[in-house]
């Protein structure tokens, strides 16, 4: 199998059936086997919450575009996340977690998992000495988005996992907003890569899903136990709608890309943008982090507006074909304000984002009506 990313999206555990011959996997729509006697399982398959053909395709392509030993795919990253930290944590441990995290995994640590008995501390990922200074002797996981959402904060993957290791604690890297064509963090040293598949890997809006890689055999094994006893997997057709958005990952990812690196120009020129966050520009403080472990920046932006938080929100309203919507990643344009939408839930926490922050998901359209919608909407 030719290791090339594209070709192993399109291939990687989707051998044509050889029943049929159809090119791409079918949606076994089963919760049962027939077993050959008892004990006997075919192929291994007995239950689709332990195991479904589909989602195992899904899961050994995964598996192969993040260069890792297993793959596993879930009902939604929460749920991947979740499954994570109970895997390897126990009560009374400590996780490190980015100080500027995803509102939602703020929000199991802060209001589900502290009260499990799980311990842990917003740590600015980018500044290494901070991250040492923050390890304990109960430190199991540092927790790293990178870039981060929604301040597009870059951490540096093979110094955190160096430090991580050098205290017997796993690197845990959500690479959703990177995906594994721009950036593979399994290879700069991480042990389990995160994905909310709703986002690029899916990549069309239509399907919620998440996935674990993990970067051993060992390590994979046991999150996968704990994905059968938890239950939160990914149900047939969602799998099937996963693997047909990762097999245009790649080609998705070049024109969000290119798209992004247009609307970010014309954000820098626009008198009413104070402050534009994108890891491809130079005088972002994890640009050479960022150049360094990702083959592109990819087509998340966040900007800040003059006029504070209500001309913010005015601009997300004004936008027509950028979608005033949650979520990322699809192949249309998204608008958004975080402080109100998807970090509201890091309100007065450490974690709060700015008022007069925008972030933007930029799509795949046309790039020249993307910057007009923009420049209307901006005023």
């Amino acid at each position: 199998m030719s290791n090339g990313f594209e070709t192993l999206a399109i291939h990687a555990g989707q051998e044509p059936d050889p029943l049929t011959g159809a090119v791409v996997p079918p949606i076994y729509a089963t919760s049962t086997y027939k077993q050959d006697g008892v004990g006997g399982l075919r192929s291994g398959y007995e239950y689709s919450r332990s195991a479904n053909p589909t989602r195992t395709a899904l899961e050994e392509a995964l598996a192969a575009v993040e260069a890792g030993a297993r793959g596993l795919a879930f009902a939604s990253g929460l749920a991947a996340e979740d499954t994570v930290l109970r895997t390897v944590c126990r009560p009374n441990d400590h996780v490190i977690i980015p100080n500027d995290a995803y509102g939602g995994t703020y929000r199991l640590f802060a209001k589900v998992n502290e009260r499990w008995g799980l311990r842990y501390d917003p740590v600015p990922l980018g500044n290494l000495d901070a991250v040492a200074g923050a390890m304990t002797q109960k430190t199991k996981i540092v927790w790293v988005e990178t870039p981060t959402n929604p301040l597009l904060g870059i951490a540096d993957i093979a110094g955190l996992a160096e430090l991580a290791h050098e205290n017997d604690a796993l690197l845990v890297v959500d690479n959703t907003f990177a995906s594994p064509y721009l950036q593979r963090p399994l290879e700069l040293g991480a042990d389990i890569v995160v994905h909310s598949t709703t986002k690029y890997v899916g990549g069309h809006s239509d399907v919620v899903g998440g996935a674990l890689v993990a970067r051993s055999k060992e390590l994979g094994d046991e999150l996968a136990y704990h994905q059968n006893a938890m239950g939160a997997v990914a149900g047939p057709f969602d799998a099937w709608l996963t693997l047909r958005g990762l097999k245009t990952l790649g080609v998705r990812m070049d024109r969000h890309c290119d798209n992004a690196e247009r609307v970010v120009d014309l954000l820098l020129a626009h008198p009413k943008v104070t402050q534009v966050l994108y890891p491809g520009l130079g005088e972002h403080p994890g640009h050479e982090v960022a150049a360094k472990q990702m083959k592109r920046f990819g087509g998340m932006v966040s900007f800040r507006v003059a006029g504070g938080e209500e001309a913010a929100v005015e601009v997300c309203n004004r936008a027509e074909l950028f979608t005033l919507g949650e979520s990322l990643g699809g192949v249309e344009s998204l608008i958004e304000h975080p402080g109100r939408m998807t970090h509201a839930s890091a309100a007065g926490s450490p974690l709060e984002v700015p008022a007069d922050l925008v972030r933007l998901s930029v799509g795949i359209e046309t790039v020249d009506d993307l910057l007009a919608d923009l420049t209307r909407a901006l005023g």
